[in-house]
């Protein structure tokens, strides 16, 4: 590989930690007695349920649904009964709507036969996959039904699929496109159609060479005429799986500050949301599991794990052994954008990519001090934001005077406190500066 491609702004090398999963296959964990579902599984309003408590119900029937603001339906990842509408424990908003289903384990799994997709029209196959749930796996949760039906006054001529997987730790998106390499492709075209456009880039960072190489064969074997799908390799640098990021490293083309990708004719989907589009599309099965990374020095055995959705953490550490000793903090996400959580019975969503439980080695418990103003945050910055004067700002009670400084451009990446001397954390000063500021 001789071009590379990255974006030409800030960016870190962190070390990567993910040698612990990346050669593990996706392994199907069994299901547990209970799930509990959130209602607010992506960004935008939450589902209102659609069954009661006692009700019946069946593997991949709805039983959320969005009426008004932007949305996608919730579907039963089991049969089984649901047996309480209450709250759950959420990372971000300490706890939010849930519904719980006990499993029915002796009900008959539904079997799903390859539908002929390639009949239906743009339309058509956008409520697809509206109607099987499908958000962004890989990121916030926003609605695949809305990015693939851009403004008319922005028309798009490019597709981005996503296969960076910059944080460390993280092997969910490599097993994927080592796994279901074909079925990635074929919804790459998929979305094509949607789009009504032929260009589709594959990025994936050169440190995955085995996915690369599994990408490229299966682009060769399943692209049809007329379709321009290529593969991408990437610099290794974080945060190039940033949707702006990535689309400036492959396209050049710069997304300004509070745009969509439209904007610059772009379309960026994750690698496993494209999978889960070949599934609702092409079987026409929901979005009911997820693949998420267990890793971390504090967990007895790191897995990649196909699990339902609605599973808790604390089902998933019993199967996987328990804890070590050497647990130190658990964290929902990549070490550099997921959250901290102080419980196990927490249950995953449709965007988790991870829980990792980190030992007091791979954590820095250093209490923080005062700015030094050294700038490294500054130069660390993909969007050349001004990180140090947020936090200043924020410590001082002005939440509000944060703006000129692109508290609301900034994504949370991370970068800023990950190169801080004085160990302040930046991203939870932007977080809360935020919140604040927007009261």
């Amino acid at each position: 590989m001789t071009s590379l491609l990255t974006f030409p702004k800030g960016g870190v090398h962190p070390s990567e930690r993910k040698t612990a999963t990346a050669g593990l296959a996706v392994e199907t964990m069994p299901v547990p007695d209970e799930l509990e579902l959130i209602l607010g599984q992506h960004i935008g309003a939450p589902c209102a349920p659609t069954v009661a408590v006692k009700d019946e119900v069946r593997e991949g029937m709805v039983i959320g649904e969005v009426a008004k603001g932007l949305g996608v339906p919730l579907h039963a990842p089991v049969s089984g009964a649901v047996t309480a509408l209450g709250q759950s424990a959420h990372p971000m908003r300490v706890s939010v709507p849930s519904l719980t289903i006990k499993t029915d384990h002796a009900a008959p799994t539904p079997q799903y036969q390859a539908l002929a997709w390639e009949d239906l029209d743009r339309d058509q196959l956008r409520q697809k996959v509206h109607d099987a749930g499908i958000i962004g796996i890989g990121g916030a949760g926003f609605p695949a039904h809305v990015k693939l039906n851009p403004p008319p006054d922005n028309p798009v001529d490019t597709l981005i699929l996503n296969g960076a997987e910059c944080e460390p730790y993280l092997t969910a998106d490599h097993r994927q496109m080592l796994e279901h390499s074909r079925e990635i492709v074929e919804g790459a075209r998929i979305l094509l159609k949607i789009l009504g456009i032929n260009t589709c880039h594959i990025g994936i960072e050169a440190n995955k060479p085995d996915a690369i190489a599994a990408m490229s064969a299966a682009v060769v074997a399943g692209a049809k005429p007329g379709e321009n799908i290529a593969v991408r390799p990437l610099k290794v640098k974080y945060p190039q799986g940033s949707e702006k990021q990535l689309i400036q490293a492959i396209t050049g083309r710069k997304v300004p500050a509070f745009a969509l990708p439209s904007a610059v004719g772009a379309v960026v989907h994750n690698v496993s949301t494209t999978k889960a589009i070949y599934d609702a599309v092409a079987l026409g099965k929901p979005l009911t599991e997820k693949i998420v990374t267990i890793s971390g020095q504090g967990i007895k055995r790191p897995a990649n794990l196909l699990v339902k959705v609605g599973t808790r953490v604390s089902d998933i550490v019993a199967y996987l052994g328990g804890t070590t000793p050497q647990l130190a903090k658990i964290v929902m996400g990549g070490p550099m954008m997921g959250f901290a959580v102080s419980t196990l019975d927490i249950p995953i969503t449709k965007t988790t990519s991870s829980v990792l439980f980190l030992a007091e080695g791979e954590i820095d418990s250093t209490p923080h001090s005062p700015c030094i103003r050294c700038g490294w945050c500054l130069e660390a910055c993909p969007l050349g934001l001004e990180p140090k004067e947020v936090g200043i700002y924020v410590e001082a009670g002005r939440p509000q005077d944060t703006g000129p400084f692109g508290v609301f451009e900034c994504f949370e990446c991370g970068c800023c406190a990950y190169v801080c001397p004085a160990k302040r954390p930046l991203v939870q000063f932007i977080r809360l500066g935020k919140m604040k500021a927007k009261r």
